[in-house]
């Protein structure tokens, strides 16, 4: 019997709550983009569940007009991971910022990623602290002058990617909340991805931290430092294709392909099993500056943390036969006093 999916557009993703976000925010183009890609995914929208911490990127549930739970400080990939394992016919979205995620929320985040719990993450990165108006976060740079750093910010600053990678994360990819075509088949990708996903978008904070992607963002340096990441394709990039990444001895480097010529070139492929090249990519540039590779830097498959617990269930349920839930509080390890 075939059962005729609604066809939906924008609008019906969108709520009837007022969009809060300071003007000029970047986190407008992400929502817009995030709600199209609903509407052409073709998935009933009480299939989705959008999970949030606290920052400006968490008020995100309440402006979709989805199932949604606002959470609390960086405790959104716990949320969302207990939503997963439990209802497996979800697609579960975490939204979540730089501060939320890498600060007060870091172990969780590593654990969901270690875990490959299936369920897709959403990083907005704009460097800076931005609901609670303008401290230092986990990715400013050295030097950030910022109210909680009047003198410059003296801690080195995590390179998000890295940090996934490096969590053995199965999907790990960038992109920039202002390419609205490249964010959208990046969420493509991810949403067909079974396991953890993880997105991280640059995002522009134009109150508290304006243009501090300007070097990938603007028009006049964009194309001598964007690097997108191509599966199959020599990775080139510059306004000629005259620049191009090749691995050394001491990692991922950029040459110029005139001089070392276009055999030297790395071909990209994110099927990797290993995580060393997407590794090496990812330390091209510690932040938005000079050039920087976008795109999916790893998706390869792994066993996914539901599947494994459903797994194990079963193979306990024919073990022992029915739950015994009397049985069990009479067992051995109960005591009286």
């Amino acid at each position: 019997m075939n059962i005729d999916i609604k066809e939906y557009t924008r609008a019906d993703f969108q709520t009837s709550q007022e969009v809060r976000w300071c003007p000029g925010c970047g986190d407008y183009t992400i929502l817009a983009t995030v709600q199209s890609f609903l509407a052409d995914m073709g998935i009933e929208r009480d299939k989705h569940v959008f999970v949030s911490g606290i920052g400006c990127s968490s008020r995100f549930p309440y402006y979709m007009d989805t199932y949604g739970i606002h959470g609390i400080h960086g405790r959104a990939p716990a949320i969302a991971s207990g939503i997963a394992a439990a209802n497996p016919d979800l697609t579960v979205w975490v939204i979540t910022g730089d501060g939320d995620a890498l600060s007060i929320g870091g172990n969780h985040l590593i654990h969901t990623l270690r875990r490959n719990v299936n369920l897709n993450i959403l990083l907005f990165n704009n460097q800076i602290y931005g609901l609670t108006k303008g401290q230092y976060s986990p990715t400013s740079e050295q030097g950030k002058v910022t109210k909680t750093s009047p003198m410059g910010s003296i801690d080195y600053p995590f390179n998000p990617v890295s940090l996934a990678i490096g969590s053995e994360a199965t999907f790990v990819a960038r992109t920039i909340d202002m390419d609205r075509k490249h964010m959208t088949a990046i969420l493509e990708a991810a949403s067909q991805h079974r396991g953890t996903s993880f997105i991280e978008i640059y995002q522009n904070c134009n109150v508290f931290n304006d243009k501090a992607f300007a070097e990938v963002t603007s028009r006049e340096s964009r194309d001598d430092n964007r690097i997108y990441l191509k599966e199959g394709e020599r990775i080139v990039f510059g306004p000629n294709d005259e620049w191009g990444v090749r691995l050394g001895p001491d990692g991922a480097e950029v040459v110029e392909v005139a001089k070392v010529g276009l055999d030297a070139i790395q071909v990209h492929t994110s099927k990797n099993p290993g995580p060393g090249v997407a590794f090496a990519l990812s330390r091209l540039s510690h932040g938005p500056h000079g050039p920087t590779p976008l795109g999916i830097f790893r998706n390869v498959e792994r066993p996914v943390y539901e599947d494994l617990m459903v797994g194990q269930i079963e193979e306990a349920q024919e073990r022992k036969g029915p739950p015994d839930l009397a049985g069990l509080l009479r067992s051995h390890g109960s005591w009286t006093t």
